[in-house]
């Protein structure tokens, strides 16, 4: 069901495996402007919920990165590594509605679909740990949803992606229940990010729908790409943005969303934000996937 309130609530959510990047900026300035233009809040939620892949002292560089670009959040960040009792809580939410299995599947017999082909479900007796949580998704499941830049969407989630992870085998809890989750308790209205998360909406409604949440509005914005046509990208080695660059970093943000460019006489962050705030429109972001950088 969609979110009825006329109160904007938006939000940024990094995962803090490296430094800010010129990418990552993007989607904070569109997320940021977006909710400003709306009169909206914006919020922070810190997405720490895998240690191996995490980078010490990352989560504060990235913090710090977006106040020196003059991007303020409203409230308090949430931590999603303090979350877990939320979490067990819909899990339980879950089990109790009968939607919840074990599935001790090794990747070699998962393949590379990621998919339990309904091998564990009739033997729920037999699974032992370390095992994996995942919901049922019957296979005529059609998710349908219309995302305010790229238009209608359906994912054929039942024949897709189907029987996802929601609790992994190393027990740490998966992206797609705690980003429902989260989204839910800071009672987010509208999602701004990259088009890479697009194959993800399917089955956050899905839970949205199985835990009778609020379902948000969606904005997929393309993601920025290297010369190889790779998302600009922590793992691809994207440069951390440098602080005495942010305003120039901000005008190169705002001209590959194709907005329109501040005058060459703002000098500071927060009259750049103040004049693309004012100026900002979904409209003029191209709706391709991914766009190549220009040279700085």
């Amino acid at each position: 069901m969609p979110a009825t309130t006329s109160t904007y609530r938006g939000r940024f959510a990094p995962s803090p495996t490296g430094p800010l990047h010129l990418g990552s900026l993007i989607a904070a300035v569109a997320s940021y402007l977006d909710a400003r233009h709306n009169e909206g809040s914006w919020l922070v939620r810190m997405e720490d919920l895998d240690p191996p892949r995490e980078e010490p002292g990352a989560a504060a560089d990235i913090l710090q990165s977006l106040l020196d670009h003059g991007l303020q959040w409203d409230e308090e960040v949430l931590w999603q590594s303090r979350r877990g009792d939320a979490y067990n809580n819909a899990l339980l939410q879950l089990d109790n509605q009968q939607q919840l299995f074990r599935c001790d599947c090794t990747r070699a017999i998962l393949g590379p679909g990621g998919a339990c082909g309904g091998r564990c479900w009739p033997r729920q007796a037999q699974v032992g740990k370390p095992c994996a949580l995942r919901v049922k998704v019957a296979e005529d499941t059609t998710i349908d949803f219309q995302d305010r830049l790229q238009g209608q969407q359906q994912e054929y989630l039942g024949s897709e992606l189907p029987d996802f992870i929601l609790h992994r085998k190393d027990d740490l809890f998966a992206y797609q229940l705690a980003v429902v989750v989260d989204d839910a308790v800071q009672r987010i209205t509208h999602i701004v990010r990259g088009c890479d998360l697009l194959d993800s909406t399917g089955r956050q409604i899905y839970l949205q729908q199985q835990l009778q949440l609020l379902q948000p509005q969606y904005c997929h914005i393309p993601v920025i790409t290297n010369d190889q046509g790779q998302k600009l990208s922590k793992q691809n080695h994207a440069p951390a943005l440098q602080v005495k660059e942010a305003a120039t970093n901000l005008r190169r943000a705002l001209a590959f969303l194709q907005q329109t460019a501040p005058p060459q006489t703002l000098n500071h962050c927060a009259e750049i934000l103040q004049f693309a705030t004012r100026q900002w429109s979904v409209s003029n972001i191209p709706a391709a996937m991914g766009i190549a950088a220009q040279p700085s």
